[in-house]
């Protein structure tokens, strides 16, 4: 086997969507056709871009096999699949999501702020128009604020897997 690209995969608790068990160290196989989005093993090779596609809050660092292996824009699928460790992120997550909205807070109007801090209804039209205008942000900025955010995910990931005393 070729060297394995390193990915990411998120599950529902500690079960793939067909119902199968996730047993860390174990090679999954698929057999059959490969298909991005139909058939075969998927993953990402940014966090940010598997979470995307997330069915549950349980993240976990994969190794795919390439041989076969087809690759999308923000997603990969492949024949083999090994977990090299797992962590419930359902903490993590809402942590970085609040991150996520502080980073950008200085560029929201008072109103918008406002309806993110209490959630009136009242305020909520007004928010999303104050967003729309404040999306002016160029492409390159725009590219610096995803890959901050994926060093983020991967930073808090890795932080809750020492916490919990997750061995690689």
């Amino acid at each position: 086997m070729t060297r394995p690209i390193l990915a990411w995969h998120w599950t529902a608790g500690r079960k793939l969507r067909n119902g199968r068990p996730v047993r860390v160290g174990r090679w999954v196989r698929h057999k059959g056709l490969l298909v991005l989005c139909e058939s075969g093993l998927h993953a990402s090779r940014r966090a940010l871009d598997a979470l995307g596609y997330a069915p549950g809050t349980c993240v976990w660092r994969v190794e795919c096999d390439p041989e076969g292996m087809i690759e999308g824009n923000d997603k990969l699928v492949c024949r083999a699949r090994r977990a090299l460790w797992g962590v419930d992120a359902t903490r993590l997550l809402r942590a970085f999501a609040r991150r996520c909205v502080l980073d950008v807070a200085h560029l929201w109007s008072p109103v918008a702020l406002r309806w993110l801090r209490h959630g009136r209804e009242q305020h909520r039209a007004v928010a999303w128009a104050a967003t729309a205008a404040a999306r002016a942000a160029t492409a390159k900025e725009e590219a610096a604020a995803w890959a901050a955010q994926e060093r983020r995910l991967v930073r808090m990931i890795h932080a809750e897997r020492r916490r919990m005393g997750v061995l690689p």
